[in-house]
């Protein structure tokens, strides 16, 4: 027998609002910055003016908590799918006021004209207008009088058909009695059926994030400080992106200012460090999975409703834990002294600038490791050592590209339970010899450019303060910050010519870091001919590339640059036998460098 795990209801627009209003159904994105654009609101007030259908709103019921006195509460109803929209009659019918993305107040107006029968976002100059009614939320106040409201518009536009405007007004109020269908998820689901139900019905196929359904979990616990931990992570990480946003936090949130989050985040005022802007989906991930030692942020919704993973039951206490043990984490998260220190730490593996960092969750789990490390007391030196270690070896083998999830939760357990052997038995497993000698040379056979190993590569180049391709004091580390050029070892140009297709001369065994002044003189030409050109310079002392004169300095170059020494002796060689040497002096060094972190 199929048992329904969910109820369908109608209910007319006033009433949803009203349960909006009441709190009966919480919606966490009320806080948070409104996504759509005031045109999109109009659209959907002119969808429900022309009875056209606005789309099922899902909500689901809480589970009831055992409370400590032994008595039982009833869940709260989370709004999951729906929001923008019910914000945005809220903001339109109502005259609620939305958070736009610098996190300022400000009202979406609607304006009406009853003889087109046509919205449009108010502006001064419909304002103005007398066909137009400014602010259709004056018409849904429980004060609006509508044959007052006909008499002055007739009076203001004699040549209106009365009964025209009359049936337009009356259209228009009647939108809050149009139903609304609301879908009830059982509080008996599983956070991972609730994620499956909502892929299935949402018609754009748009994934339920576990971390915004943790996050909506988080904002309506008032009763456990939920309103203001989401705050908090939400604050943190745009001050993260935008330091001036300080200014006006202290302007328009008064209440979180005197918190001890907000004293905990204000030194991002003066940060400008871009290494490491966390998503408030890292930030959660990361605070959870270090505290809790679990990878599965459907875990963290569980907890946080009470969860008793052994008897199946919610109790207060494990919901109450759950919130304080989140909250240590969050601030352990925002501590200046670990944040500037991680960061310290992924720099000093050489990777100096945020575009050579591709994966986020290298990242986040490069920083849970570090907290987790500080927290069995390790010594700062050797969790340096083993943050570097870690952070680069997630990079190179893409350890968390796939189900980023499971690998956190496989990881954090075995770091958790013996650290030091465990990061070294996956070294060891990972980066074995075949690895070094084969995996990755065959790895670097791609010419994408942002290629993760491409990175590594230029962070070992960082890290062992190699100059750039021909030049005599200008380091790669120099090229980087200053966004230097990416050279073709052989010219682009000059292998087109040679009938090579995009994906062959823009491999990455083609590329170096040069200055634009020594790219342009080489332009379109044929390696053996600037090689020579460059050894003749170094016989002649007239520099034409760069400003290396010394036949020694010249091969060092070289060298550093993994660039096979046969080019400076005009030793034939073809183009698929120049990258499959390069491939491996790459691999080589970015071996060298990995045993040097």
């Amino acid at each position: 027998m199929i048992i329904q795990k969910f109820s369908v209801n109608n209910h007319p627009i006033q009433t949803l609002l009203s349960w909006v209003t009441s709190n009966e159904i919480a919606i966490p994105e009320i806080q948070r910055p409104f996504v759509w654009d005031a045109s999109k609101v109009r659209d959907l007030i002119d969808s429900l003016y022309k009875g056209f259908p606005i789309g099922y709103i899902i909500a689901w019921q809480n589970p009831t908590v055992r409370l400590k006195d032994g008595s039982s509460s009833k869940g709260k109803k989370i709004l999951i799918d729906g929001q923008q929209r019910i914000t945005a009659l809220m903001a339109a019918l109502l005259g609620k006021e939305i958070i736009d993305k610098d996190y300022q107040r400000k009202r979406i107006v609607i304006a009406f004209n009853p003889d087109e029968m046509m919205f449009e976002v108010s502006n001064p100059a419909i304002q103005k207008d007398k066909r137009w009614i400014a602010d259709i939320s004056k018409i849904f106040a429980p004060e609006f009088k509508l044959l007052d409201k006909l008499k002055e518009y007739c009076t203001n536009n004699p040549e209106m058909n009365e009964e025209k405007i009359l049936n337009a007004f009356d259209s228009l109020k009647s939108i809050i009695n149009i139903p609304v269908g609301l879908i009830e998820l059982s509080p008996e689901l599983e956070i991972s059926e609730i994620t499956e139900i909502f892929i299935r019905i949402n018609s754009s196929g748009v994934t339920l994030n576990q971390a915004d359904f943790a996050m909506s979990k988080i904002a309506v616990d008032e009763k456990n400080g939920g309103n203001l931990l989401r705050k908090a992570i939400d604050y943190f990480c745009h001050l993260a992106v935008e330091p001036d946003f300080i200014k006006q936090l202290k302007e328009n949130d008064k209440e979180f200012t005197s918190t001890d989050y907000f004293q905990k985040m204000s030194w991002l005022k003066d940060d400008r460090d871009d290494i490491y802007d966390p998503s408030y989906t890292d930030m959660l991930r990361v605070s959870f999975t270090s505290k809790f030692h679990r990878g599965q942020l459907q875990d963290l919704v569980a907890l946080l409703s009470g969860r008793d993973f052994g008897t199946r039951q919610y109790k207060e206490e494990i919901a109450e834990e759950a919130f304080n043990t989140l909250r240590e984490g969050v601030l352990n998260f925002m501590n200046e002294t670990h944040f500037k220190r991680f960061v310290m730490i992924i720099r000093s593996a050489g990777f100096i600038d945020s575009s050579m960092i591709r994966s986020q969750n290298a990242l986040n789990f490069a920083y849970i490791l570090y907290l987790t490390l500080r927290e069995l007391n390790y010594n700062q030196a050797k969790i340096e050592q083993l943050v570097r270690k870690w952070f680069v070896l997630s990079v190179l083998t893409s350890r968390y590209s796939g189900s980023p999830e499971s690998q956190f939760n496989i990881d954090i357990r075995r770091v958790y339970e013996r650290p030091e052997e465990y990061i070294n038995n996956v070294i060891s497993a990972e980066l074995s010899d075949t690895y070094w000698t084969i995996a990755l040379p065959q790895s670097m056979d791609t010419s994408v450019a942002s290629s993760p190993i491409f990175n590594v590569f230029l962070a070992a180049q960082v890290k062992m303060n190699d100059k750039g391709f021909l030049s005599k004091d200008i380091t790669v580390k120099d090229l980087l910050e200053l966004k230097g050029d990416i050279h073709h070892i052989y010219p682009k140009n000059y292998l087109k010519k040679q009938n090579y297709n995009r994906g062959m001369y823009n491999q990455i065994g083609n590329y170096v870091m040069a200055q634009s002044e020594i790219n342009i003189a080489i332009g379109d030409k044929e390696p053996e001919k600037y090689f020579s050109e460059l050894k003749k310079q170094c016989e002649t002392q007239a520099a034409k590339y760069g400003a290396i004169i010394d036949i020694e300095q010249l091969k060092e170059n070289l060298k550093d640059n993994c660039i096979p020494i046969t080019l400076l002796y005009g030793t034939s060689v073809t183009y698929e036998d120049f990258l499959k040497e390069r491939r491996f002096l790459m691999a080589n060094k970015i071996r060298n460098y990995f045993e040097l972190l």
